[in-house]
């Protein structure tokens, strides 16, 4: 690109560009009997680029200090992404995602597994304590073992999760008001972002909290069967001491504890049916089961259904003592038994009213577009066009109609709306990039977005030009028969900040214009999905009329090196005079050999015929961008 400002270097180095390819079916081939022409892409000349015979320059703007190389490569779309990392490019973006790809959307499916398995895992660690018959708490040390083991092989897919979430790209906000947008990769920026939002959420879910109210409440009705029998041990005096109720060391006082174990009356005391002695509360239900004392299986599955059952009611059915750590637990059971389902409600609530109703209005398009091309005997490759289309709509603006939510608003308000998702993008665009702010914003005020699928055919040679079109983001091949003209075929690729249908701008810049619409003089198909931004004949003739203030110079220097019709005539020009040239060297060698005999520049020479003649090929009309004189 031209301009060094840093609005306008997105497009500079579009390398993806010639890696890019189409499909033999998309790609327009000339036909027999035809020769391509050798025009070549200017963006291989374009400086900064991997082909330009100069080397770029780091070149700085409002005191940045960035090169413009790195500001360059800060962002990308995704197609693009995707194309450097085939392409072997820079080794940097290798180690970045993009967080709507392949790669990404099936981690997810393996961190959801994990987060799963975690989720039963975790809940696990509460049963490692148990009672024993004979009246001592134990701990099972081959169950945490084999427990550690998993939550440390979860851990490990927890620690990627963070690591791939700092090489996640992000889409960047500004580029959200059309289209999918487009990926940031700077590493310093995805850090930043994943830092202030999520950075710490994950960490804390990756800790080895429990998360199961059923795995606490037999955690708590151990701990109360202990403090009872400390109670009772404590009411028998000195023969009693509180090591007896550590089962790993009965061995070291066991012939004391057994002494005790057969006169003490702590058992009879602590059974969950005499209530006069200790109140169990909502803890008795385990006691009274024997869940204490029973396999890890027994304990899991009738602790999980105690906690599905108390969640599921509120905790209505709990009868606690008066306890204050048992009265707190029931109420976290109740409240968040209420959080629960408030959330799940407005959940649902919010997803009926804000996704499945512009789903279903989608889906009955569809259904009544089926129908129709059905009825109408559609052939099936439009009918697969159509669907395409629609598709891609759907995803590009989810069922909003922007448009007619922007007619709602009043004008200074959808004036300033209209600046403020358009300005960014059409500074983009080389021709409109050294313009002050009140024509851009005149310019976004008549922007329409326009929305095309792969194999789109937006324009064919002769047709009136209706709209012209600023590409944002996607790829088009262009071409032209220079109007049915016997052996000649051109062809190039337009991208993203460039734009098709200058016979338009030529005819509205004209003083004078005529009635009927420009013919098009290529036709212009779409090989991927593209975005761009579209001007109208009217609203293109309204902003042409603001041209002829400008300096002249510079936006003919622009118009000139960004339209296809001037590459095209300027690669024939040049292969002419090239031909020429050598017509005439030969010419000369010719005469030196025949020993100086007269001869004249193409005499001896026959002239072949070119498709490419400078001569038959007709310049392109110039727009009149004169400056108007006062009168």
């Amino acid at each position: 690109m031209a301009s060094g400002a840093s609005r306008t270097v997105r497009f500079q180095s579009d390398v993806d560009v010639k890696h890019f390819r189409a499909s033999p079916l998309e790609s327009p081939q000339p036909p027999p009997g035809r020769k391509r022409s050798r025009s070549h892409d200017p963006r291989r000349w374009w400086p900064g680029s991997r082909d330009s015979p100069e080397k770029p320059r780091a070149r700085t703007s409002g005191g940045s200090g960035r090169a413009l190389k790195d500001r360059v490569l800060s962002r990308a779309f995704s197609e693009e992404l995707e194309s450097l990392m085939h392409a072997g490019g820079d080794r940097h973006l290798f180690f970045f995602f993009d967080p709507r790809g392949q790669v990404i959307h099936r981690w997810h499916k393996v961190f959801l597994a994990a987060c799963l398995a975690s989720l039963f895992v975790d809940p696990l660690f509460l049963y490692l304590t148990g009672t024993r018959r004979d009246a001592c708490v134990g701990f099972d040390y081959s169950l945490a073992l084999t427990l550690s083991m998993i939550r440390s092989l979860l851990d490990v897919f927890y620690a990627a999760h963070i690591v791939i979430r700092f090489r996640t790209a992000f889409i960047a906000p500004s580029s959200r008001v059309f289209g999918r947008g487009e990926l940031v990769i700077n590493p310093y920026q995805i850090a930043r972002r994943y830092l202030a939002w999520t950075f710490w959420f994950d960490l804390f879910t990756a800790l080895p909290l429990p998360q199961v109210l059923g795995a606490l409440w037999y955690l708590f009705s151990v701990q109360r069967q202990e403090s009872c029998w400390r109670e009772a041990c404590r009411a028998e005096g000195p023969p009693c001491q509180d090591i007896f109720f550590d089962c790993a060391s009965t061995s070291t006082v066991s012939s004391n504890r057994s002494v005790w174990y057969a006169l003490t009356n702590v058992t009879r005391l602590c059974a969950p049916g005499n209530n006069g002695f200790y109140q169990f509360g909502i803890f008795a239900e385990a006691l009274d089961a024997r869940l204490t004392t029973s396999s890890f299986t027994h304990k899991y599955f009738y602790c999980f259904w105690w906690g599905l059952k108390n969640l599921s009611c509120l905790g209505q059915n709990l009868n606690t003592s008066l306890s204050i750590g048992e009265i707190s637990f029931a109420i976290v059971i109740g409240v968040l038994g209420l959080v629960l389902f408030a959330l799940l409600i407005g959940n649902m609530q919010s997803y009926l009213q804000a996704t499945m109703v512009r789903l279903e209005e989608w889906r009955t398009k569809r259904t009544d577009m089926e129908r129709w091309m059905q009825h109408r005997q559609i052939p099936q490759p439009l009918k697969e066009c159509v669907r395409r289309y629609h598709q891609y709509k759907w995803v590009a603006t989810r069922g909003v109609d922007e448009e007619a939510l922007l007619e709602d608003l009043p004008m200074d308000i959808r004036r300033d709306i209209k600046r403020h998702l358009c300005l960014d993008l059409v500074r983009r665009v080389p021709l409109f990039d050294e313009m002050d702010e009140r024509m851009l914003e005149a310019i976004c005020e008549r922007l329409r977005p326009a929305l095309y699928t792969r194999g789109t055919r937006l324009v064919r040679e002769l047709d009136p030009v209706d709209s012209m079109l600023f590409i944002i983001r996607g790829h088009l091949d262009s071409n032209t028969t220079q109007g049915g003209r016997s052996g000649f075929f051109n062809s190039c690729r337009i991208g993203a900040g460039e734009f098709c249908g200058e016979e338009l701008l030529t005819w509205a810049l004209d003083p004078r214009p005529a009635e009927a619409l420009p013919r098009s003089t290529r036709t212009v198909r779409a090989v991927s999905e593209v975005e761009a931004f579209a001007l109208v004949a009217d609203d293109l003739r309204f902003v042409a009329s603001q041209f002829r203030r400008l300096h002249s110079a510079r936006i003919r220097h622009r118009f000139r090196f960004y339209s296809h019709q001037w590459r095209t005539w300027a690669a024939c020009f040049i292969q002419a005079a090239w031909r020429r040239h050598k017509r005439r060297r030969a010419s000369m060698e010719l005469r030196v050999r025949e020993g100086g005999s007269q001869a004249w520049p193409g005499g001896s020479v026959r002239r072949r015929r070119h498709s490419c003649d400078g001569k038959a090929l007709k310049k392109p009309t110039e727009p009149d961008f004169t400056v108007e004189q006062e009168e």
